[in-house]
């Protein structure tokens, strides 16, 4: 349980997917416009990297390696990432309308957010055991979510700032995104 607790909180903290692995940058950067938005987002990354690795947990150890499929590994996973996008899709537009309207076309982005499929693999190169794959999924899933609403926050308030006009826009973001990176890098000592 201990080991748990420490591959997911290293996960969100101090190896936190979009901060110090730059994977999800695409749904990082476009949807942390407002913090709502992010914060769906977040919870629907959360859903989708929790139900990929447990799935493509199951598939890898019940059917790729018994049949010596280890090779096929990442077109399974894919494939399966994107049938889980899709349902979280469906679910999203049939019960909160809103927040599927909200988050447009960064909603299929999850299925190439290369942060989902990362962390699949991730959980079978590491040779994590199905909590400890559970844990890191958590974790990682969690420091994304944290990740794109500070990015968010901060990005609803420098609208009010008065920045010079080369700041503007896409510059101040990467030097926000720069800046918290910097500052998550504070968390290495901990673990």
């Amino acid at each position: 349980m201990v080991q748990c607790m420490l591959i997911a909180v290293s996960a969100a903290l101090v190896n936190n997917v979009v901060l110090s692995q730059f994977l999800g940058l695409c749904p990082f950067l476009g949807v942390s416009k407002k913090t709502d938005t992010a914060a769906g987002m977040g919870a629907a990354v959360i859903f989708v990297i929790l139900i990929a690795s447990s799935v493509t947990y199951g598939i890898y150890y019940g059917i790729l390696k018994p049949f010596n499929l280890e090779y096929l590994q990442t077109i399974v996973f894919i494939l399966v990432i994107a049938a889980l996008v899709q349902l979280v899709e469906m679910i999203l537009k049939k019960y909160v309308k809103p927040l599927y309207q909200a988050l447009g076309v960064y909603l299929p982005l999850i299925t190439t957010n290369c942060a989902v499929l990362g962390v699949a693999i991730s959980n079978i190169d590491d040779g994590y055991t199905f909590g400890q794959s559970l844990a890191n999924s958590l974790g990682t899933s969690v420091g994304f979510l944290i990740a794109i609403v500070i990015l968010a926050g901060i990005r609803e308030k420098s609208e009010n700032n008065n920045i010079p006009k080369p700041f503007q826009g896409t510059p101040m973001v990467l030097i926000a995104s720069g800046l918290m990176a910097i500052a998550f890098t504070g968390f290495t000592g901990i673990i």
